[in-house]
């Protein structure tokens, strides 16, 4: 017997199996690193559940909608504004925090702070140096083909911020028609800044909606980064959480219509009031047939019509052939009209 199988207690030991070693390919999948892979938004394993619980992302489809409309717009203005053959495109709509994105800006960059006037808040535009030096190259009459020029370790000259202002000015006033249909809203340009210390908006951990565009102008372009915290968005939340452009949560426009048709055609019954009076109960518990009770009214007193509690109008009592008749001779009061719309909601 081999005293390798032999227990403690004289028994049998079990057969001792071999342990399977993770690789490392495994290890980083399991742990949801890859380090050829940049995008975030695509991470897996342990990291993507620290990461789900870094930021609260609440979808907000109207907004994808309206960034879709941006796009379209930039295209046309970019065009119109370089004379030159641009697409923009969208590549991603992700959350992420304040801190974090000022932490991954890569530099040298130009940040455009803005003020969104109906919302009371502002919102951030990154422009990367590609597009910076792009946008240059492309006003400033540069021959295709050539790769633009750059010199690090400099700031950026008066022309060249100038040169960028007027393009955040073109794609400002393309958010702002973006956001029309949804809402009215002015988007003014604050301040231009090439320190991310400078341009901070928001605090740190707030949370903020980042959307990258890339503008190609054939063999020239760059990247654009639009953030928009989620305080900025919050006085028009409800609307961004549409699933289509003027929806109405639990409404029903054919309901309405039908509704408003058959109230037209409905029957109320409609009561002329000659005159009220206050009595004891003791008095109207005495009331025998025969007994005669006065009214404080005249043949010229004016009437009321009533449904129900509600005071309709007022009118004058007379007669029409072989019946007592009530000609109206007021319009319909403003108390009745506001309780007869409440009885309808």
């Amino acid at each position: 017997m081999d005293p390798l199988a032999v227990g403690p207690d004289g028994g049998d030991r079990p057969p001792v199996l071999s342990e399977r070693v993770l690789n490392q390919d495994e290890i980083d999948s399991l742990l949801g690193f890859d380090l050829g892979d940049d995008d975030a938004s695509e991470r897996t394993g342990i990291r993507a559940i620290i990461n789900s619980a870094l930021v609260s992302y609440e979808r907000l489809p109207m907004l994808e909608i309206v960034f879709d409309r941006l796009v379209r717009l930039m295209t046309t203005s970019l065009r119109n504004f370089t004379s030159d053959n641009v697409e923009v495109s969208l590549d991603n709509i992700s959350s992420i925090r304040f801190g974090d994105y000022l932490n991954s800006i890569p530099l040298p960059a130009i940040l455009a702070v803005f003020r969104a006037e109906e919302l009371d808040n502002y919102g951030l535009l990154t422009v990367d140096s590609n597009l910076i030096y792009s946008i240059v190259d492309v006003l400033l009459g540069g021959r295709r083909g050539t790769a633009a020029l750059r010199i690090e370790g400099r700031p950026y000259t008066t022309i060249e911020r100038v040169l960028v202002q007027r393009m955040v000015e073109v794609i400002l006033a393309d958010a702002q028609a973006a956001f029309e249909p949804l809402t009215p809203v002015h988007f003014t340009l604050d301040r231009l800044e090439t320190n991310p210390r400078f341009a901070a908006i928001a605090r740190p951990a707030n949370a903020a909606i980042l959307v990258k565009l890339r503008i190609d102008m054939e063999d020239r372009g760059g990247r654009v980064e639009l953030l928009l915290p989620y305080s900025t968005l919050e006085p028009i939340r409800k609307l961004l959480l549409q699933q289509f452009m003027g929806e109405k949560f639990g409404r029903d426009n054919i309901w309405e219509g039908h509704l408003a048709t058959e109230l037209w055609t409905t029957e109320t019954e409609v009561r002329a009031v000659l005159d009220e009076q206050q009595a004891p109960l003791s008095k109207v518990l005495d009331l025998k047939v025969g007994d005669t009770f006065m009214l404080n009214a005249t043949p010229d007193s004016e009437i009321s019509i009533r449904a129900g509690s509600i005071p309709l109008t007022t009118g004058r009592m007379g007669r029409k052939g072989q019946h007592i008749a009530i000609r109206v001779e007021g319009p319909i009061t403003v108390d009745a009209a506001n309780a007869i719309k409440s009885g309808r909601k």
